[in-house]
């Protein structure tokens, strides 16, 4: 499981998003490439910014299984449906997305790493991403290889493979400073 779920880790992601954003730029696509680097980079940040509002806040809200949503399965669905969308359309896209989120929610779910809640949290806000993709690309012009793409993808989910970011621990004190800063839960239930 840890095999499969290290694909989702940041430290292979934000490669990934520059190689594809890059390879769509050479080939010429540039509407896709921006609307790639603007979808993925917004999926990230509400992802960021649910998990900075949920891991000092749950309880406040009676949530008390969502402390932390899945950045691996909102990262990993957002861009394997994205290059579905980007190479393969539409159709395609949202069955690659959801067998994604499905994949990569099972492995947080068996390494204990998540609720079934914060899994289903990370594959909506993945989904919502692959669907502002759907909207925001275009069709891809003739000019643009998928083979390439792919390509260049696997090359990259290969190299990085097995390297981590320890975001989570920052993000987690980040959100509790930020919570006791802001005085935006019950003092009880903030902690330092």
């Amino acid at each position: 499981m840890t095999f499969l779920t290290d694909f989702a880790d940041q430290a292979v992601m934000l490669p990934l998003v520059l190689a594809i954003a890059i390879a769509l730029l050479v080939q010429g696509w540039r509407r896709g490439a921006a609307a790639w680097v603007a979808v993925v980079c917004a999926t990230f940040g509400v992802t960021l910014a649910l998990k900075v509002l949920f891991i000092p806040c749950s309880d406040a809200f009676d949530m008390p299984t969502l402390h932390t949503p899945s950045g691996h399965v909102a990262a990993a669905t957002v861009v394997v449906g994205g290059l579905a969308v980007l190479l393969l359309g539409r159709s395609l896209a949202i069955l690659a997305a959801l067998a994604t989120a499905a994949l990569i929610g099972a492995t947080r779910l068996v390494l204990g790493e998540h609720t079934g809640l914060e899994v289903v949290v990370g594959a909506i806000v993945g989904l919502a991403g692959v669907a502002a993709l759907i909207r925001l690309a275009g069709p891809r012009p003739a000019t643009v290889d998928g083979r390439r793409v792919v390509l260049i993808a696997v090359l990259v989910a290969v190299v990085f493979h097995g390297l981590h970011m320890p975001a989570e621990a920052h993000i987690r004190g980040a959100a509790w400073r930020l919570a006791h800063f802001l005085r935006v839960c019950p003092t009880d239930q903030v902690r330092l």
